[in-house]
């Protein structure tokens, strides 16, 4: 083993348990929460200005229809795109959810999901919800790549940069990307700062959610190059995760082309 390398401790991944059961607080839930907590921060101090068009209520109802969305995608998406294989053998592992394992394109679907639904019963345009999470949804993603951090998981590929780290549970103990951190910055703060400067002019509606997507899909592919991969490549020429982004990357360039022709054609009626 190269001793230039930092060699990470074998963190804990539960904070603590309650008596002899299973049932506690981890390391990942506990940045989920946070991140949840910042948003709805966030919303509500939007949602307070001037011709928001929000209530806090709705904002509490948006965000609660959001977390179920998150949770639920995020883990039938992690189990159906990266461990199909092990839920055929074992069914009950799509349950099992304290062992780990969210899907972002898993979890986005089930946000859009829900979002339609919030729409509805609101009585409001779906872009108009989705502009309006869009710039709440980075800093809770960069907390659950802390959290993968903590979790020693999702490491990147091998490398002899000189902050590369070798994980305690990698069973090759190789030097590797702390791709984690990567994503917690390019996905969390970088993007960020990017749609919460955007969104203090007015802009077309639906182009808040198409910068989302181009943003997060063009990081997230990015940082494929460095992350180790989950599962085989895709038709051997990208990960998974890449060819999963390339709609995201398309579709969100799409949305902005739209929202932007939309708003001027409405300029010159």
């Amino acid at each position: 083993m190269n001793s230039e390398f930092l060699m990470l401790p074998h963190f804990d991944p539960t904070i603590f348990t309650f008596g002899d059961s299973n049932i506690g607080l981890r390391w990942y839930g506990l940045m989920y929460l946070l991140g949840f907590i910042f948003a709805r921060w966030l919303a509500v101090r939007r949602a307070n200005q001037p011709n928001s068009g929000w209530t806090v209520d709705q904002v509490d109802t948006l965000l609660f229809n959001g977390f179920m969305g998150v949770f639920l995608g995020g883990r039938i998406g992690d189990v159906f795109f990266y461990n199909f294989d092990h839920f055929v053998q074992d069914p009950l592992y799509l349950f099992r959810v304290w062992e780990g394992g969210m899907s972002f394109h898993g979890g986005l679907i089930g946000v859009i999901i829900s979002m339609i639904w919030t729409s509805y019963s609101q009585k409001r345009s779906f872009w108009q919800t989705a502009d309006f999470v869009a710039p709440l949804i980075p800093f809770g993603l960069g907390m659950g790549r802390i959290g993968n951090f903590i979790n020693l998981e999702l490491w990147g590929r091998e490398s002899d940069v000189p902050w590369a780290m070798i994980f305690p549970n990698d069973p090759l103990l190789l030097p590797r990307h702390p791709s984690q951190l990567y994503e917690a910055f390019l996905e969390g703060f970088v993007l960020f700062i990017i749609l919460n400067v955007f969104i203090k002019k007015p802009r077309p509606v639906g182009s808040v959610a198409g910068l989302f997507l181009v943003g997060y899909g063009i990081f997230r592919f990015i940082v494929e190059y460095v992350r180790e991969p989950e599962v085989e490549s895709f038709l051997g020429i990208m990960t998974r995760g890449q060819a999963l982004c390339l709609p995201m990357i398309i579709g969100g360039g799409l949305i902005m082309a739209w929202a932007y022709n939309r708003a001027k054609s409405a300029v010159h009626q």
